[in-house]
């Protein structure tokens, strides 16, 4: 059934004038996926911070150089481990740390210099920050430090537990509701909420609306991917899925330049926002996939929308939904209705293991999505960390993905999804391993090695969406991917707490990350091929990519015994039909 369903790219072209129209149309939203992915980067940054002093400052001693404010000291102060000296109008001496701060019993000795007695205090005037590269974030808003400081740390998680059930529900949703509407609903939910993001008054509102956020954000991410793929050939399905994700980099490069530009957190966060309008003016042109309509039974409107692709693309005869179902058109028509609907039986994550087979393809697919997150994000919040300029590090970040999704691209057509998948997992876990040998002198070494790591599982965290679309039937595509979102997401929550862990060993987020992708690579070897095979509509056909056919008249067979949905229930007509007559 999935052969004669892919005869509507044979006909209309498999990316002739319409599908590019929706693709771009579509994909551009993606952009805004990857800014609010990555826009914490920038917005929990803490800048170089101490206690704030008692009183009006009247002079500053930081390893023996003087200033008159502390506003004028940041530059001298390298070390967060010592403290800054002030002496107040009033005369007082106290000694400003991170998180505490010492008033000096004896204030006639103006110098690091003292063994005099000297009182702690706590923090209870706030802290004193340094404005030189951002005028404000989150951290400077709310005193997200010391004590605090663990609030600024969930901010990644707390928003990729959004982003891990937005992906469940919208791509269960999709595949229940359709593609357009959930991608109606998350995108206008992208603008709005990020704006909202902007004016949120405390800790609290903020992290719960960038949940929210993150579950639209995510759920959008999701069903444009399963979109585009159901819009594309197979001639042009590999580049045309792959780089949805080369927009997701354009996005964070976005984050960069936004952040280098405006460096107050509230301004930064509408201006990231306001990417996401543009596409709200068009999306609601944009129209339901063929491949969800004839899946659901809406056989009038897929004919409406293979005439509009006809129209197009120029192209005189267009396909008819009779010859994609191999029946008559006196069947299907009779089949249609005034309304052209039918039910549709309802999926849930238990599918995805109702039997050995498919659980096992499953669970390698999911830990392959877990490490792939965990990779890219271990090695993203890792980039304003690498030393030089926190902007152009991202922006390379970023940058590096765009090439490796031309070589994943080149690869999938070339060599297959599982053959370019496995070296490039097993090859980030060698560049782990190489960064785990790089002295720490050598900083330079330790860039290029993060960017190369960064390189490799950007090609198989590429890779996994579409061959995990092609591993699975129409019935659950939107799910499979969902759920596979959702273990990637569980990975992007695990990754900042990963990067933690270099406090206990400075190389244990590389020796987690190259476990993992040597495990998922070894994995991978189980799964099929699907290089050069169509979609699949049944868990049947689905069954059917593990097993390794003698010739092609046995794969034909095989596809005939196992029809699509629109022929099932054709046949199921055609036998009540029979009923009554006899």
């Amino acid at each position: 059934m999935a052969r004669n369903f892919e005869l509507l790219f044979d006909s209309l072209g498999h990316f002739g004038r319409y599908q590019a129209w929706v693709y771009f149309a579509s994909v551009f939203q993606s952009i805004s996926c990857g800014i609010h992915y990555l826009a914490s980067v920038f917005l929990a940054v803490t800048p170089k911070f101490v206690c704030r002093a008692p009183g009006n400052v009247s002079s500053v001693l930081i390893d023996n150089s003087s200033s008159s404010r502390i506003e004028d000291a940041w530059t001298l102060w390298t070390s967060t481990q010592s403290y800054i000296l002030v002496q107040l109008t009033s005369g007082d001496v106290w000694e400003l740390s991170r998180c505490s701060r010492a008033k000096r019993e004896n204030t006639s000795e103006f110098s690091y210099a003292y063994s005099g007695n000297k009182t702690d205090f706590p923090c209870v005037d706030g802290f004193t920050y340094d404005h030189s590269k951002w005028h404000s974030t989150i951290v400077t808003e709310w005193d997200l430090v010391c004590q605090r400081e663990w609030l600024a740390k969930l901010t990644q998680p707390t928003f990729m537990m959004g982003v891990l059930l937005g992906a469940v529900i919208f791509g269960d949703l999709a595949d229940r509701m359709g593609r357009r509407h959930i991608m109606w609903f998350t995108s206008t939910g992208q603008f709005i909420f990020g704006i909202a993001v902007a004016f949120t008054f405390n800790y609290i509102s903020f992290v719960i609306v960038r949940f929210l956020l993150a579950m639209v954000s995510s759920g959008y991410l999701v069903v444009v991917f399963v979109y585009v793929t159901e819009y594309t050939g197979t001639k042009a399905r590999t580049w045309a899925s792959m780089h949805v994700h080369a927009f997701f980099a354009v996005g964070v490069m976005v984050v960069a330049l936004v952040g280098y530009l405006a460096q107050t957190w509230w301004v930064y966060q509408i201006c990231l926002s306001i990417a996401t309008l543009p596409f709200l003016l068009c999306c609601w042109k944009l129209p339901e996939t063929p491949f969800w309509l004839l899946t659901a039974g809406r056989y009038k409107e897929a004919q409406k929308i293979i005439n509009t692709m006809a129209r197009w693309n120029k192209v005189s005869s267009p396909c008819k939904i009779s010859d994609l179902c191999s029946v008559e058109d006196g069947l299907v028509t009779s089949r249609m209705g005034d309304h052209g609907s039918s039910p549709v039986k309802k999926h849930n994550i238990l599918d995805l293991f109702r039997n050995w087979h498919v659980a096992r393809r499953t669970i390698t697919v999911w830990l392959v999505w877990f490490t792939g997150s965990l990779g890219y994000y271990v090695f993203s919040l890792s980039s304003v960390n690498l030393g030089g300029n926190e902007y152009l590090n991202l922006f390379l970040i970023g940058a590096v993905e765009l090439p490796a999704y031309i070589v994943a691209c080149i690869g999938m057509d070339k060599l297959g999804r599982r053959n370019t998948l496995i070296p490039f997992l097993i090859a980030s876990a060698v560049i782990c391993a190489v960064v785990m040998l790089i002295p720490e002198d050598f900083s330079l070494l330790t860039v290029l090695a993060n960017m190369a790591g960064k390189f490799a599982i950007g090609v198989a965290f590429g890779l996994i969406y579409l061959y995990t679309a092609e591993l699975y039937p129409t019935v659950a595509r939107s799910l499979a991917v969902g759920s596979g979102s959702m273990m990637c997401r569980v990975g992007s929550v695990v990754a900042p707490f990963c990067v933690y862990l270099s406090s206990v060993w400075i190389y244990m987020p590389q020796l987690i990350v190259g476990i993992m992708a040597f495990m998922s690579g070894l994995l991978t070897l189980m799964l099929p091929e699907t290089l050069g095979k169509s979609l699949t509509n049944t868990w049947a056909e689905a069954a059917e990519l593990d097993n390794n056919f003698s010739n092609d008249k046995n794969s034909e067979n095989s596809l005939t015994d196992h029809s699509g949905p629109v022929l099932e229930k054709v046949e199921m007509l055609n036998r009540e039909v029979h009923g009554i007559d006899g």
